[in-house]
């Protein structure tokens, strides 16, 4: 079950932000009643959805690419101020693809880009833990008290973070260069947390998302997902959609009973 208005814009009808409001206007008919919620849910699969009269074509092909993002980029759709973004590295689709999760405008590394809603939400949600491993290189060398604090959790203001895997990969008299990886994902949080032990990032980059490895591929280079990658992609998407499931709102307002959606 989807929202009304994500599946015009699934559909290619309008952005989500005017399909509600051509929902508002009473212009959007499900299997023959009109429909003037934007938030109501329905299964693309199985109504048949109109736009001022004519059935809309709904394509639920799902599509997973893997991006080297280069810094100087944003992890966005579009950016009021113009500024590029991971979508102007690949090219058209014909679906709307969005970022999972977010890396920062100077982290580069690894990114994938989908229209697959349920697995970006396992992907990021604290509750599936999926790893992500960073290399960072870091201000000073830091000693053991430094790693082990960053193995135990570092308190960020009010919270402290889960354990990290951590492993010095060298170092030279100025700098050192970590491997580290985590399960959270808060913002900034690899980067807050280096800062917390003494030792401020110079260079940050995501080599690992779960079983999504980058591996030589180079930045600003993108590739489709190899069969296995995709297959556990889908397999972390079918958890995501029953954890989210399982966040079930009362039907009411024009909701038709669906799933809550939650924010990537």
């Amino acid at each position: 079950m989807e929202r009304l208005q994500k599946v015009l814009a699934e559909a290619g009808v309008a952005s989500r932000r005017h399909s509600a409001d051509i929902i508002r206007e009473g212009r959007v008919q499900v299997d023959g009643v009109v429909i003037r919620e934007p938030g109501a849910r329905v299964d693309p699969a199985r109504v048949e959805v109109k736009v001022d009269g004519k059935p809309i074509a709904i394509d639920d092909t799902k599509v997973y690419l893997l991006l080297n993002k280069p810094a100087g980029y944003l992890c966005t759709a579009r950016d009021p101020q113009g500024r590029p973004t991971v979508l102007d590295l690949v090219p058209p689709s014909g679906h709307r693809l969005f970022p999972v999760g977010r890396l920062d405008f100077d982290t580069e590394g690894l990114l994938l880009l989908t229209n697959d809603g349920d697995a970006a939400y396992a992907l990021t949600h604290p509750r599936f833990e999926v790893p992500k491993t960073y290399v960072a290189r870091v201000e000073g060398v830091p000693g053991e008290r430094e790693l082990e604090a960053l193995r135990r959790g570092v308190r960020l203001g009010d919270v402290v973070t889960a354990p990290a895997r951590v492993r010095v990969v060298r170092n030279d008299a100025s700098s050192a260069v970590l491997e580290i990886e985590i399960h959270e994902g808060r913002k900034r949080e690899v980067r807050d947390m280096l800062a917390a032990v003494g030792h401020p990032v110079l260079h940050l980059k995501r080599t690992r998302l779960g079983r999504l490895v980058l591996g030589d591929l180079r930045p600003g280079s993108w590739r489709h997902l190899t069969p296995r990658e995709v297959r556990w992609v889908r397999e972390l998407a079918a958890k995501g959609a029953a954890g989210k499931a399982s966040r079930q709102v009362p039907p009411g307002n024009g909701d038709m009973g669906g799933p809550g959606e939650a924010g990537y």
